[in-house]
């Protein structure tokens, strides 16, 4: 007996056995899709049957694979990220993967503010001291290294905890930031270097500025590294520097918690935090690097080096130094948060509590 379709009507020979996703045996002949309505879970199909009939089916979008979860704990500098990511991972069996452009270089301990040897054996920490100061480090490096250090956490039933200041390193990784990989021109530097050095360092940031605005709040003006590589990527592909960072589908699914205390509490830890790096031995650190790798490397634009190394060449006091690190590190603060405040996702928090319980909801 010839087959037919749900609605009594006979199918066609190549139509035998076809079914729709609600089971119904159809053919082209007899049925046409009168209306779709989309919905974020399901399609809904309503179906008019040449026999006049008429019916409705959903048929479930199919769910996507779960995405890892990360947590990221973001903020200005001294807003004590670290201390409550420590405290976080160990309530949530989680290991940290710092986002910080500083840290990521040896023998900068005191000025870049490193998680002590306690706090690194309190929980396992990822993506601190693995290069040396004379070695290049890209974003593209940073976005590469953490995901497979985050792939390393998943593989061991952990939680990553993706920690620092460094928006653009947090951004790289949870936004799948395409980022520019713009080799060095060592020409190019020459000349912008020279330039500085015959203008000044606000001058040729001016110039980038006029190629790129938004650097004038997103670029450390007084960092001549960044100054210079900014200019660097946007004279090399003819686009502002800082909006080359196309996102694309994301790899993981991420919590971003932000830290922001009040302005007098986090400049009275910023000035707090200068005079206990001074105290701690940060002379002697510069002086222990400046033996290894002389001045001139791009690590040593950071706070606190530049300062100490004016110092050390009898261009300002070992006070004024102490002044500038102050000055120096609550502008940089204020940079951060004009980044973090653009990122509508961050879900701001005081302490620890409201942390533990916006995880606890992301992880159900």
């Amino acid at each position: 007996m010839p087959a037919r379709c749900s609605s009594n009507v006979r199918l066609g020979p190549s139509a035998v056995g076809r079914k729709n996703p609600a089971g119904l045996e159809l053919c082209h002949a007899c049925v046409r899709v009168v209306k779709v309505i989309k919905d974020l879970s399901f399609l809904e199909y309503l179906l008019k049957f040449d026999a006049g009939v008429i019916i409705t089916f959903h048929m479930e979008k199919s769910t996507p694979p779960s995405l890892p979860r990360v947590i990221a704990i973001v903020g200005p500098t001294a807003s004590g990220k670290t201390r409550l990511a420590i405290n976080l991972a160990r309530r949530f069996n989680g290991e940290i993967v710092s986002a910080d452009s500083r840290q990521i270089y040896r023998g900068m301990n005191i000025g870049t503010a490193k998680p002590s040897n306690d706090e690194l054996a309190a929980i396992p920490h990822h993506l601190i001291d693995i290069k040396n100061p004379d070695e290049e480090y890209s974003v593209a490096d940073y976005k590469k290294d953490a995901i497979a250090a985050m792939q390393v956490i998943i593989q061991k039933n952990k939680l990553p905890f993706l920690v620092g200041g460094t928006g653009l390193y947090v951004n790289a990784v949870i936004q799948n930031l395409d980022i520019p990989e713009v080799k060095a021109d060592p020409q190019l530097r020459a000349r912008l270097e020279k330039e500085i050095k015959a203008n000044g360092l606000p001058a040729v940031f001016q110039k980038l500025v006029a190629l790129d605005p938004d650097a004038e709040t997103l670029v450390d003006a007084k960092n001549p590294r960044r100054v210079v590589r900014a200019l660097e990527v946007a004279l090399a592909t003819g686009k502002p520097f800082t909006a080359q960072r196309n996102k694309n589908e994301p790899t993981v699914s991420a919590l971003v918690l932000g830290l922001h205390p009040e302005e007098t509490v986090l400049r009275e830890r910023i000035n707090a935090r200068a005079e206990a790096m001074i105290k701690n031995g940060l002379v002697p650190e510069v002086e222990n690097l400046l033996q290894h790798y002389g001045e001139n490397r791009t690590a040593f634009d950071s706070i606190g080096y530049r300062e100490v190394i004016e110092f050390k060449k009898g261009v300002i006091t070992l006070e004024e130094a102490a002044v500038k690190i102050k000055m120096n590190t609550w502008h940089y603060a204020k940079r951060q948060m004009t980044w973090f405040k653009k990122d509508p996702t961050i879900h701001w928090i005081e302490n620890e509590d409201p942390a533990a319980r916006a995880i606890e909801d992301f992880l159900q």
